[in-house]
């Protein structure tokens, strides 16, 4: 069980998913309460473990004058466990009658947790009285789980429900979760050993919960290592997020807020790591509200687009010696206009460390491809100053399905190893620029093509024919705006519906 858990992912997923396609919910309706369930799950195992551990010390201090019966809150919270009162606790929720009301039941134990541990208030689901009780009873059951489990398994069910949850929700599964093996690169490309992690657009935490994996995959305690912080605008999300964080046994200081307009973590120049998935090409911004905004110091864009807000809002976090890195739409490392004298500013202050192109359907809510862009404020003191270094992943992948892609541990590793002989990490294999892969361009190069920071005008550049490439780019950026106008609808036609379900409610259709 320690090893490989997939099997069981996998078993659980069946049930559960088999369960909601027989109750009429949708996946936006269950997510979030099949998620409590697990964190539920998992704070009893932490809590059980506790409680033996206490007992034993208990056993073992002959000249304690304290009994069993003398173990309090504070002893559990000194472990760093959630208290749980007895009717909070997972199994006197399984042993129920059939006959009691059991999302009753499941909701009081949530608020009791909330009660108990109070930087989880409002933060637990509390929606269990819509389900049936058959169906409810049922996934208890499905969440036992053998005895034999260890801690981070919870973990990674949740990771692996998240994703589940969010390919079946489609667009509003994206808005919180960014594909597993797309953040294992980001983060064993900025290497987040040890500092303040922040995530501006944090969705529901995987950067964090990624950073966490690299640091205890060398051999070092997270919640030692890192502190997190985390921006996101949408109440649910904040929730899921909390949730993930301590599933992981991770805490962060998650806040909801709209990052355009409300730096809550007063990040500029604050951070040791920045980590993002931003959303694409978004429009209507108020530009007027973000003036004179210090996380903007390359200025202002003309455009309606928000990606160089985010842009500068991730450059302008870091510290001295910080690392950054984020997903972006192609068209920002091209982009025009006041977009292109921003990218200037960034490319000749050393900025710039490596940038990644990434094929096609990875996301579960658009097939764009997309760019990793990776900035370090320590450069400029390295041999690495005035060079670049681009990638061209966009044939490196894993199908997973007809609609989906992914990269493997192996693939990540490949990526990654790239990126370390660049920066001649110690124990890395000695750099070469490999024609079609990747490419540590200079500087002059990088003006020479106008400061554009598409790979494909780097790797491949002996190849390229001028025409077919503007052909090519021109393509993509019609292909991007045309998703962006199929989400714009999408969320048009979703309002409308609301709308229109509210007007029958009051009966004035």
């Amino acid at each position: 069980m320690a090893g490989n858990n997939n099997d069981t992912e996998n078993r659980l997923w069946g049930v559960a998913n088999e369960l909601r396609a027989n109750s009429g919910l949708k996946a936006s309706e269950y997510s979030v309460p099949v998620l409590g369930l697990i964190f539920l799950r998992y704070a009893e195992f932490k809590f059980a473990q506790a409680e033996q551990e206490l007992n034993l010390e208990l056993e073992n201090n002959s000249s304690s004058r304290r009994r069993k019966n003398e173990i309090s809150k504070v002893d559990y919270q000194a472990k760093g466990v959630l208290y749980l009162p007895e009717k909070a606790r997972y199994t006197y929720l399984l042993n129920l009658p059939e006959s009691e009301n059991t999302g009753k039941a499941v909701n009081e134990a949530m608020e009791a947790i909330e009660t108990e541990n109070p930087e989880l208030t409002d933060i637990l689901p509390k929606t269990y009285t819509f389900f049936e009780n058959d169906l409810l009873i049922a996934l208890l059951k499905a969440f036992k789980l053998p005895t034999d489990i260890q801690g981070d398994a919870f973990g990674k069910i949740y990771e692996y429900f998240l994703g589940k949850f969010a390919m079946a929700e489609g667009q509003k599964g994206g808005e919180f979760f960014t594909p597993t093996s797309l953040v294992k690169l980001i983060v064993e490309i900025i290497e987040p050993y040890h500092g303040k992690i922040l995530d501006p657009a944090c969705g529901s935490g995987g950067m964090f919960v990624q950073s966490a994996h690299f640091v205890e995959n060398h051999h070092r305690k997270a919640s030692s290592e890192i502190s997190v912080y985390g921006q996101e605008k949408v109440a649910d999300t904040v929730r899921l997020c909390k949730m993930n964080l301590a599933v992981h046994g991770l805490s962060g200081d998650i806040k909801e807020g709209n990052t355009y307009y409300e730096n809550i973590h007063n990040s500029v120049d604050a951070f040791d790591f920045v980590m993002a998935n931003p959303p694409f090409n978004v429009k209507k911004v108020d530009f007027e509200k973000v003036k004179g905004d210090k996380r903007l110091p390359l200025g202002t864009p003309s455009t309606d687009n928000a990606n160089y807000l985010w842009i500068q809002h991730f450059w302008s976090a870091l510290n001295e010696k910080g690392r950054s890195g984020f997903v972006m739409a192609n068209s920002a490392s091209d982009a025009r206009g006041s977009e292109a004298e921003i990218r200037k500013q960034l490319v000749e202050s050393n900025a710039v460390d490596v940038m990644v192109s990434i094929g096609s359907n990875f996301f579960y809510t658009v097939t764009l491809p997309c760019t990793l862009w990776f900035l370090d404020k320590g450069k400029a003191g390295t041999d690495r100053k005035d060079k670049i270094l681009f990638i061209d992943a966009r044939e490196i992948f894993t199908q997973v399905d007809r609609a989906h892609r992914e990269f493997t541990a192996e693939q990540i590793e490949k990526i990654a190893g790239i990126v370390r002989s660049y920066r001649e990490e110690e124990g890395s294999e000695p750099y070469e620029d490999v024609k079609g892969l990747c490419k540590a361009a200079t500087l002059d190069e990088v003006r020479e093509q106008g400061y554009s920071l598409n790979p494909g005008r780097y790797v491949e550049i002996a190849e390229a024919i001028e025409e077919d490439f503007d052909f090519i780019e021109r393509l993509e950026e019609l292909n991007e705006e045309l998703e962006g106008l199929n989400l714009e609808a999408r969320e048009l036609e979703e309002e409308i519906s609301e709308n229109v379900i509210q007007l029958l409610k009051k009966g004035i259709l």
